[in-house]
């Protein structure tokens, strides 16, 4: 018997990143995604209040915290924290305070070098990290972040001949390579107009979209529709914490969250701690496994 199997397309959800300079409108996009894909949402809002200006406009309403600490491991938590309310949609605004922020992650290489040595620092900093982004991408229900841009200014020429200033973007302000967790990212520039530099879905290769809003949501929800249904992180939850798992049925929930993707998903345990779906799995298996263990020494007595 083969060890590869036929391929099929899961019915995912969406992940999202906006970057752009200050003014691009980056917010409002997200947001104008958000309750286009999602009727529960909740904004991780980072940038002092800005998501909340927007509430109830175009009826929008949704949830929202502001974390003092932008620390990967405390996104994790809250990730989860999000999973475990069932909010459809979460909004990180912006993530770029996970890399330079109060405990982001240039402060954490910072605190953890050795010395002189940086690289040690960030040796032990990155598991955090992909604890952090693992959570990202597993989380059950849609995820759009925002990333800050350096802006530098170009002199450009006007209708007029006249030599004028224009402020633009440049890289996003987190890690080397970050866009490659989403399916969709888009370019904000000045004018509200989103160029799409990557996309895993093939009719928004390269497209400019001006003012995205409502139908770009549409778009790219029926494209996330046309594949298998999969278990969330959520269910699978559920059913390692229920009375009646078994420890055989645990086993085979540690190899399924693997092979569909949601082993590394931030969930709360009974007590509410943040961690790994897989961890969680591991966890239960223990207890059970030594509560079966004792149960049968005390039986032998």
């Amino acid at each position: 018997m083969s060890i590869f199997q036929p391929a099929t397309r899961a019915a995912t959800k969406a992940r999202i990143a906006l970057s752009g300079p200050s003014g691009a409108g980056k917010t409002y996009t997200a947001l104008a995604l958000a309750h286009g894909l999602g009727k529960r949402i909740a904004v991780i809002d980072t940038e002092r209040g800005s998501a909340s200006k927007y509430v109830g406009e175009h009826g929008w309403q949704f949830d929202t915290v502001a974390p003092g600490s932008f620390s990967p491991d405390s996104l994790a938590q809250l990730l989860a924290a999000a999973a475990g309310e069932g909010y459809e949609v979460v909004v990180i605004d912006s993530l770029s305070h996970y890399w330079m922020g109060v405990d982001g992650m240039l402060e954490q290489a910072d605190k953890l070098k050795h010395g002189s040595n940086s690289f040690s620092g960030w040796k032990e900093a990155r598991p955090a990290e992909r604890r952090m982004i693992d959570g990202l991408i597993a989380y059950p229900g849609h995820v759009i972040v925002t990333m800050r841009t350096k802006t530098e200014y170009v002199i450009e020429e006007d209708q007029r001949g006249k030599k004028v200033p224009r402020k633009v973007g440049l890289k996003p302000e987190q890690r080397e390579g970050i866009e490659y967790e989403f399916d969709l990212v888009g370019d904000m520039d000045l004018d509200n107009t989103m160029s799409v530099s990557k996309s895993r879905i093939t009719a928004l290769t390269r497209a400019v979209i001006p003012n995205p809003g409502p139908d770009l949501a549409q778009q790219i929800a029926d494209w996330l529709s046309q594949g298998v249904e999969i278990e969330d992180a959520n269910a699978v939850r559920d059913e390692v914490l229920s009375d009646g798992v078994t420890v055989d049925r645990l086993a085979e929930l540690g190899g399924r969250v693997n092979h569909i993707g949601i082993a590394q998903a931030s969930v709360t345990d009974a007590a509410g701690t943040a961690m790994p779906l897989v961890q969680l799995i591991r966890n239960r298996w223990h207890e059970i496994n030594d509560k079966s263990n004792t149960t049968g020494s005390e039986g032998d007595q």
